[in-house]
């Protein structure tokens, strides 16, 4: 690790994520990432989906994906989380619907893309707690689709970017109220290029140079999404800080027999991060994945022919996991 000081590209973090913070503490988000609406009910596609509300108060909601023809047999159910950072992003999002309904053909799956509250608004850990909503919804909501084709006892956890760290933390969580979720049944945690962070810089995050992605844009992101006065070496950023209570989910994960698995990149700023986090869970003995491949943070969501390779490796995680 090298020190917080070190010489890094300078740029304005505020302009490459095209935010303002606003005297109250509040963000315009100026971005356009595009936005898709559902198919509920053509038949000329590959995969149907809905929106549907969990929670009018907390304007928490998913976006459900379901593969046609309608199976005859019940499928795998994903819980997926978008990423942006905790501070932007939405499971409409072009790049994150089409990225869902890829997935729900290839590994022929149902999936439940479910918001949560962003940041500086909503604080973490505003986004677990919706998490955990979502996870219960899944559980309680008699929503048609769900009762008539999925399979509740292959339930897999899966987010992407802030997204990934979302299923990290919800499954510390889960791990330890497994009891209350039945029928529903976690086989697996899927954290793709989960961002992580920390105080004390890596060798990744010193050389890094992918311009919408620097350490100074991580670093705002972590300062607006973190709960107010703590640090980067708090345990929603940095898992590596050996709280009791991980190592206690981690026995727990461990125990129960869930697989993880772990996708990143070698161009990514949080590379070493993440390989430091496969280290940690490899040592509490629990079943590991990991795949790393060249290429920059959020690679698979741009590149469809790295995504179709990765959801190969998803599906072969997926096999063996049930």
């Amino acid at each position: 690790m090298a020190t917080e000081n070190e010489t890094l590209p300078s740029a304005d973090p505020f302009k490459l994520l095209q935010i303002t913070l606003n005297p109250d503490g509040t963000l315009t988000r100026h971005i356009n990432l595009g936005k898709t609406s559902p198919n509920p009910d053509n038949s000329n596609i590959a995969v149907l989906s809905k929106d549907i509300t969990i929670n009018p108060s907390n304007k928490t909601w998913v976006r459900i994906f379901l593969p046609i023809p309608k199976p005859s047999t019940r499928l795998p159910v994903f819980l997926y989380f978008h990423g942006g950072g905790f501070i932007i992003g939405s499971p409409d999002d072009t790049a994150f619907h089409e990225f869902c309904s890829t997935m729900a053909t290839e590994l022929h799956v149902i999936i439940v893309s479910a918001s949560y509250r962003l940041g500086p608004e909503h604080r973490l850990p505003a986004a677990y707690d919706d998490a955990m909503e979502a996870l219960y919804w899944i559980k309680t909501s008699n929503e048609i689709w769900l009762e008539n084709y999925a399979d509740f006892s292959n339930v897999f956890v899966m987010g992407i970017s802030a997204g990934g760290n979302v299923a990290f933390q919800l499954g510390l969580r889960a791990a330890e109220q497994v009891d209350d979720l039945l029928p529903l049944k976690i086989k697996g945690l899927i954290l793709h290029h989960p961002f992580i962070g920390g105080v004390e810089r890596t060798e990744s995050e010193l050389r890094s140079d992918a311009p919408l992605f620097l350490p100074c844009v991580s670093d705002l992101i972590w300062e607006l999404s973190l709960p107010v006065g703590v640090d980067r070496d708090h345990e929603y950023c940095n898992p590596m800080v050996g709280s009791s209570k991980s190592s206690s989910a981690f026995e727990k994960i461990k125990r129960l027999g869930w697989r993880v698995f772990v996708a990143g990149c070698h161009g990514d700023q949080l590379i070493d991060r993440q390989i430091e986090l496969v280290k940690i869970m490899e040592e509490a003995e629990i079943q590991v994945v990991s795949r790393f491949v060249g290429g920059s943070h959020g690679l698979e969501l741009f590149d469809h022919s790295k995504a179709k390779e990765l959801f190969v490796a998803l599906k072969d995680f997926m096999l063996s996991s049930i």
